[in-house]
């Protein structure tokens, strides 16, 4: 954490081995953020919160082993900076998934862990069940402007521990599904925050602005 810094003296990461990297930079920039991309470990070096973008966790599953970054991303995870994961992000930051993908040889994804939670991948279906909502965020929304959601392919939590708080939920059929949770420096959320509505909203930067709080360490 760079604790009382400007927010213009911060710098932040974005895994950029595959998914929506470039929108999180560009919501970056929008937060007056220094940010930069991550594909080889030294590029973590220096910096104060990292974020892991949505696309393909399973592709994402791969490449971090095959760019030998699963370890320095599990060690950036545990040293206590700010790292904020959306949709596959937080399948990846999950200590657990429920029905894994398995690959060709029959081994289960892996996560790199961080949330003690359970993750269900694609739980609100396929692309063409992709969807928006209005929700109710702790922290940063309120009545009179809620956080506009975009999911696409996304996950929902199925559990989650002691230390995770639960930010918002989506209601599907009576039960309240977790789509936002953190615990301490790391934040998740199903939906892409990044990603603008199909009704043409406007961006919607309060999700980057809490990371920016917590790389700041007055994240409330």
């Amino acid at each position: 954490m760079n604790s009382g810094a400007p927010v213009s003296a911060l710098r932040a990461g974005v895994l950029a081995l595959q998914g929506d990297f470039r929108e999180h930079l560009a919501a970056l920039a929008d937060c007056g953020v220094q940010g930069s991309i991550v594909r080889r470990a030294q590029e973590l070096e220096g910096l104060d919160g990292l974020i892991i973008p949505g696309g393909e966790s399973t592709a994402m599953d791969r490449l971090l082993r095959a760019f030998d970054l699963h370890r320095p991303v599990r060690e950036f995870i545990s040293s206590g900076r700010a790292v904020y994961g959306s949709c596959a992000g937080m399948i990846l930051l999950a200590d657990q998934l429920v029905e894994p993908a398995r690959d060709a040889r029959g081994e289960p994804q892996q996560t790199l862990g961080g949330l003690d939670m359970t993750v269900r991948r694609n739980a609100f279906g396929r692309q063409r069940d992709s969807f928006e909502a209005e929700l109710d965020f702790r922290q940063i929304s309120d009545p009179e402007r809620p956080i506009h959601a975009v999911f696409i392919r996304a996950p929902w939590v199925e559990r989650v521990g002691p230390g995770v708080e639960v930010l918002a939920t989506v209601r599907i059929e009576g039960i309240d599904r977790p789509v936002a949770v953190r615990s301490s420096t790391v934040l998740a959320t199903s939906f892409h925050p990044e990603v603008r509505g199909t009704a043409g909203e406007p961006d919607e930067l309060r999700v980057h602005e809490l990371f920016v709080r917590m790389m700041q360490g007055r994240g409330e």
